[in-house]
């Protein structure tokens, strides 16, 4: 897929926002000699994503295999490797190299640039340069003669995909995959785009118009490119290893940044369909984090009226996106992005870090308005999960293509082909309800892809559906004189219907790698929903593709997903990571995304019931990652260990998009780590969060809404206490359950849920050794028949609670009255 968005942002909110462009915009002027030859490559509109999209795309996800059967007129190195992606281009004609000291020095010896080519399995737009150039035996022949070629999976190794999507940006303020970079064989950067077209066209020359002219300026001007990218290298160095001038942000900072990133925000906000920017639309969680984050202490501060604004953006936007065709009705789960105004017609591939953190955010909003509607989505999304994308012992696969065959056997692949609908088949499928389920869908003969001249530019999809609910149920209930309830079980029946039809389709490509970051933001999702959802009406129901279960399943999930790391990914000698795994753990370490985004599904694990052994664990990450990414004079974490000579550039990440920053999450990870121990350890925990935010202090200043999870943090870091509930009693037991429910009832991110069992030695001797005072009350309250829950703040407690709901209308209200 061909991304015009900035740096790991995918949201088009932030095009407005240069990626760091304060400290990037001298860069500009000098890092090539060569602009006609190193350029963005990117389209001028986002109409170009669907230009060549008809052409032909092979079989990617058929040749995912090293044992494939059937020969090859080429194999090359990519045979051996593990990645998905790499083993799809391992019967080029292209003799690639996997990123590794057999290929810098074999450029070395031939005294020849690298060509280095990064993407991803489920990539449309590194599927359509594969067929047009990678597969061209006369490309590939230019390319070996003059090059050594490198490819590299983006999420198998994002240290070295950093490096080089860094310097793209910075030079032309916009990257994205497939990315394409020549270097020199000391690795440093010459010049770069993303997505070439075999031959000029479209205005912009072809990818054989390029190798000629870098194989030229080799020749003839190699001293002038080599310095160019030395120092492009030795400038981005020094930008991107900020440091702080304190160690901790300025006074008042933190509530300037939450208010000047929520009222950024809501200046992008689409008040007509939902979503903060235009198209295209991504699901950005961390602005929805932002604006409820922002709602919860407007409402504490008495300011209702502005609360509740922020509160309808945000309701608007999620229920927008669950009726868009970014949201897969029939078998759950979200799209990647929407390429129109409406969030209907999305780009297919479905990523594991949107389904965890969209997830999260569902969830965030029933807790707020207790709205069936709001947890019928995040049971969706974790149902197609469990059903489609998780591994025998538990491990959560990364993604799944946009690409797929119309038909079994047939060429090309085509992009949605697994989703898409025509009047025809419905009718056919669903029969008497046919009607009923086309107008509730905007299913039409010619097609519905046509609200937005964005949607399907160059007739794709013409005479095709994309489901997308644009009739209020209860009046298309009462319309046809139907009770809402038996209104929304045909609809429920008919997508069954359409799912077992869909099922005998050709699936799209999976990329069963298990990555530990993204497994980290699942594993977070189930842990929530696991107590969460025990807060919905016993009467709720809900239809397909909800299949409904009991909560605490979800977290058998998650500690299933989490032992798998332990067991496969985790050195228990050593404490550290591997980033991920397939047929065996990858060569690459584990990066700081990982141990933060894990960190923080651990805490979710042992907050929302999970064993003190998952807690345990946190802890020895924690230390682990301040082992290796902190740096202790200058403040905050690189995004890398700093072990890989290969590795040109060490980063302090502090963007959130698409994902979070490593720096975001570890903040956050630090406050609540600071508010379970005491003690030195306590403060240890918090002078580490303060000096990091310290760190990104002119960031939070300028362009708040490029860090708004780490906005999130600032605040929190500024709260004089945080609200502590303790519950005492054995575990488990259905009483145990039911009061780990009361204890979130709301959405508080200002809270921390510590349980203990006073008989259990393991979970006595942590606390007594990390915070006596929580020993001390386990003891002081335990009750061998009965749970026993406080709610301390501010160095007082509650008196102790035994009744759930007693529990909840205490935590339900508001911080005042809890005094």
């Amino acid at each position: 897929m061909l991304r015009t968005l900035l740096l790991r942002s995918s949201s088009p909110s932030l095009r407005r926002l240069p990626y760091h462009s304060t400290k990037f915009s001298s860069l500009t002027r000098f890092l090539h000699p060569y602009p006609s030859i190193a350029f963005s490559s990117r389209p001028s509109s986002v109409v170009f994503r669907r230009l060549v999209h008809a052409r032909r795309i092979l079989s990617m996800a058929e040749r995912a295999s090293p044992s494939t059967s059937h020969s090859h007129k080429y194999t090359n190195r990519l045979a051996a490797e593990h990645s998905p992606y790499l083993l799809q281009h391992a019967h080029n004609p292209v003799d690639w190299y996997p990123w590794g000291e057999e290929a810098f020095a074999e450029a070395r010896k031939r005294d020849v640039p690298i060509f280095l080519s990064i993407g991803y399995s489920t990539c449309h737009w590194c599927h359509v340069m594969e067929v047009e150039s990678f597969e061209n035996e006369g490309v590939a022949k230019l390319l070996n003669d003059w090059f050594v070629s490198i490819k590299v999976d983006r999420e198998e190794r994002p240290d070295v995909d950093k490096v080089y999507m860094t310097y793209v940006q910075a030079l032309y303020g916009g990257g994205g995959w497939p990315l394409s970079v020549f270097l020199s064989p000391d690795l440093k950067p010459l010049m770069g785009g993303t997505y070439f077209p075999p031959d000029d066209k479209y205005g912009r020359p072809g990818f054989k118009t390029i190798l000629r002219k870098v194989k030229d300026a080799w020749d003839n001007k190699r001293d002038m490119l080599v310095k160019s990218g030395a120092f492009a290298i030795e400038q981005l160095s020094e930008a991107l290893a900020a440091s702080a001038g304190s160690n901790k942000l300025s006074d008042g900072l933190a509530q300037r940044a939450l208010c000047l990133c929520a009222e950024q925000l809501s200046q992008s906000y689409d008040s007509q369909y939902g979503g903060f920017g235009s198209a295209p639309k991504f699901p950005r969680p961390v602005e929805i984090q932002l604006m409820l984050y922002h709602s919860k202490k407007l409402e504490e501060t008495g300011k209702s009226g502005e609360a509740n604004e922020a509160l309808k953006k945000v309701f608007f936007t999620l229920e927008c996106m669950a009726k868009g065709g970014i949201h897969d009705h029939v078998g759950g789960g979200f799209h990647r992005y929407s390429v129109d105004e409406h969030w209907h017609v999305p780009h297919f591939e479905k990523m594991l870090y949107d389904q965890g953190q969209l997830a999260n955010a569902y969830l965030d909003a029933f807790s707020i308005t207790r709205d069936v509607f709001y947890s019928s989505i995040p049971r969706d999304i974790l149902d197609y999960l469990r059903r489609d994308m998780i591994g025998s012992q538990g491990e959560i696969f990364s993604a799944e293509d946009a690409d797929s065959a119309e038909f079994k056997g047939a060429m090309p692949k085509k992009e949605g082909a697994f989703y898409i609908w025509t009047s025809k088949e419905v009718e056919e499928i669903l029969g008497e309800h046919a009607g009923l389920f086309k107008e509730h869908y905007y299913i039409k003969p010619t097609g519905n892809c046509d609200l937005s001249r964005m949607s399907d530019p160059h007739n794709e999809f013409k005479g095709k559906n994309v489901l997308i609910e644009r009739n209020d149920s209860s009046a298309m209930a009462s319309k046809l004189s139907m009770p809402i309830e038996k209104y929304l079980e045909i609809l429920g029946e008919c997508r069954r219907k359409l799912f077992d039809v869909r099922c005998r389709r050709p699936r799209p490509h999976l990329d069963d790698k298990v990555i530990v970051s993204w497994n980290g933001l699942a594993i977070s999702a189930f842990a929530k929903a696991s107590k969460v959802l025990k807060g919905e009406e016993e009467v709720a129901r809900f239809n397909f593709p909800v299949v409904g279960c009991d909560p605490k399943e979800y977290m058998e999930v998650a500690e299933k997903a989490a032992s798998f790391i332990r067991k496969h990914l985790y050195n228990e000698q050593t404490h550290r990571l591997q980033h991920s795994f397939r047929n065996g753990p990858s060569k690459a370490p584990g990066f700081l995304d990982d141990y933060a985004f894990l960190i923080s599904g651990l805490l979710d694990l042992f907050e929302f019931g999970g064993g003190i052994s998952w807690l345990i664990w946190a802890t020895e990450l924690q230390d682990m990652q301040d082992e290796l990414f902190l740096d202790r004079e200058g403040g905050a974490y690189f995004n890398t260990p700093g072990e890989d000579p290969s590795v040109l550039l060490r980063v302090k990440e502090d963007h959130d998009g698409a994902e979070p920053s490593g720096n975001s999450v570890a903040a956050i990870n630090l406050i609540r780590l600071s508010s379970m121990v005491a003690g030195s350890k306590s403060d240890h925990y918090r002078q580490n969060a303060e000096h990091l935010l310290a760190v990104f202090e002119k960031r939070l200043n300028d362009m708040a809404m490029a860090v708004p999870l780490m906005c999130c943090a600032a605040d929190m870091l500024s709260v004089p206490s945080r609200k502590q509930v303790i519950l005492v009693g054995h575990k488990p037991s259905a009483e145990f359950e039911n009061m780990l429910a009361a204890a979130h009832p709301t959405y508080d991110p200002n809270k921390t849920v510590i349980h203990i069992d006073p008989t259990d030695t393991a979970e006595m001797e942590f606390w007594e050794e990390n915070n006596s005072n929580i020993a001390l009350m386990a003891r002081n309250n335990f009750a061998p028949d009965k749970v026993v829950a406080l709610v301390c703040q501010n160095f007082t407690c509650s008196p102790s609670i035994s009744d759930p709901k007693s529990l909840e209308q205490l935590l339900s209200k508001k911080p005042s009255s809890v005094a």
